[in-house]
């Protein structure tokens, strides 16, 4: 057998017993014998060849294997960097000391014996549209390599960066409606480690990035707005010098790289041009009273846009909030200026997509980092949480209306139904009808599998 670069040799181990049945089913790339071995277990201790099966084949029929049909056709993240508290929040825990309780009271949801802290009033109203993850375990609590961990569902590694989930969409759906398929608001990235970049899928496969603020009175996107003739000349300037710079890198970068950029960047310049993004990138055209629904901040403002976007013809919409990170004054952050508008921006988002009779196909994800240690720490604040934290998830046709897991009396481990960013990773590709197991190829030719340890989480989608 000839193995791909970046591919150890399989080390050949006994064929199972005289007697046993294996069975490779080519639809999903697996097998069981009839002992219920599973295929993967096999292939790990090294009977791949022992099928007559060589991993390009074996690759193939991977990546062959149709994709679950998917019940929501776009995605919105919203990604609170800087991990919010899942005590404060939506997993309070009003019976716990003072110093684990905090300050906040709680609430009663729409859900019956289900609680949520007293600063979440609108999104309590709205529960039965959630499915609130309280068994979520995030597995990491260092910035960055958790960013990655959380965008990914795969674990950070330096040589390997993963593409995180809008590049995978992108990859996998495409352009639609003369749409660019992901784009990024906000600016509160970590390029190093997280969901920001395609990793080894490419630069063709990056978000188009919106960092102004959407609730800024003179808010535009570069580029969009080009009314005059002399701005469409500065554009096309901008490009030709883009062009150049272009031209003198393909002299020192591999020609893949330069394919993959070019491609990026003409059709970019094709759709930010065109008139169906200056439309949806247009919030002066929503009515105040919308606008106001949302809230006029940036988190507001930029869940208003995300629902255009999508509308639009865009598949993966990242709204990225910054300043979750409440090491110090944590109740008074939250209360006066983080969670009032995730309140009111969330739940406008999912009331605005009810309405419009989009929810059922658009998935919304709602997470951090990690979640924040339970015991308040001498400066009022808390701290980086790694074993329990929660995130929630709505439409895109989930079985919504529930709490998942739990975590013990003091909120400081999931006891049980955990849920890890594997998973989430898994539950989001699922629903988008990606399949879980798809393989790429790096640019150094090593075969890297989209979802190999995330499960689905049977709960919400059955």
């Amino acid at each position: 057998m000839t193995a791909l670069p970046g591919w150890s040799r399989p080390r050949l181990t006994a064929l199972p017993s005289k007697g046993t049945t294996t069975m490779l089913d080519l639809r999903t790339g697996s097998a069981r014998d009839c002992s219920g071995i599973a295929r993967r277990t096999f292939l790990r201790v090294g009977g791949l060849a022992a099928f007559g099966l060589g991993l390009p084949q074996y690759l193939r029929a991977r990546a062959e294997a149709p994709a679950a049909k998917a019940k929501a056709k776009r995605c919105i993240l919203l990604w609170m960097q800087g991990g919010p508290s899942h005590i404060d929040t939506f997993d309070p825990k009003p019976d716990a000391p003072a110093e684990i309780r905090g300050e906040f009271g709680t609430i009663p949801t729409t859900l019956p014996g289900v609680r949520f802290a007293d600063i979440v009033p609108m999104l309590a109203k709205q529960t039965d549209k959630l499915a609130i993850i309280r068994g979520h375990d995030p597995k990491n609590g260092s910035h960055g390599v958790a960013d990655h961990l959380m965008m990914s569902g795969h674990k950070f590694n330096a040589s390997l960066p993963f593409p995180c989930f809008g590049s995978v969409v992108a990859k996998e759906r495409g352009y639609e409606n003369g749409m660019l398929p992901f784009v990024q608001l906000g600016k509160n990235i970590d390029r190093r480690f997280n969901g920001g970049i395609a990793g080894f899928l490419g630069d063709q496969f990056n978000p188009f990035e919106v960092p102004d603020d959407p609730s800024a009175p003179q808010f535009k996107v570069r580029d969009l707005a080009v009314t005059t003739e002399a701005e469409r000349i500065r554009l096309d300037r901008r490009y030709a010098m883009l062009a150049d710079l272009e031209n003198y890198q393909k002299t020192t970068e591999s020609s893949s790289v330069m394919k993959a950029r070019d491609e990026f960047y003409e059709k970019a310049h094709g759709i930010i041009t065109g008139p169906v993004a200056k439309k949806a990138f247009d919030l002066k055209s929503e009515n105040d009273k919308t606008r106001t629904r949302y809230g006029k901040n940036s988190l507001g403002q930029g869940c208003l846009l995300a629902r255009r976007l999508i509308e639009a013809g865009v598949q993966f919409v990242t709204v990225t909030d910054g300043g979750w990170d409440t090491h110090t004054n944590n109740f008074k952050s939250l209360k006066d200026r983080l969670v009032p508008r995730v309140d009111q921006g969330f739940s406008a988002l999912i009331e605005d997509l009810d309405t419009r009779g989009m929810l059922d196909e658009t998935l919304v994800v709602w997470f951090g980092d990690f979640g924040r240690t339970p015991k308040v720490n001498p400066t009022a604040g808390r701290d980086h949480w790694s074993t329990a934290g929660v995130a929630i998830m709505a439409g895109g046709g989930l079985k919504v209306g529930q709490v998942v897991g739990k975590t013990n009396a003091l909120a400081e481990v999931v006891t049980d139904t955990p849920v890890g960013p594997q998973d989430i990773a898994a539950t989001i590709y699922a629903t988008l009808g990606v399949n879980l197991h798809t393989w790429y190829k790096t640019q150094d030719g090593r075969p890297v599998e989209l979802c190999p340890e995330g499960k689905p989480v049977k709960q919400l989608i059955g």
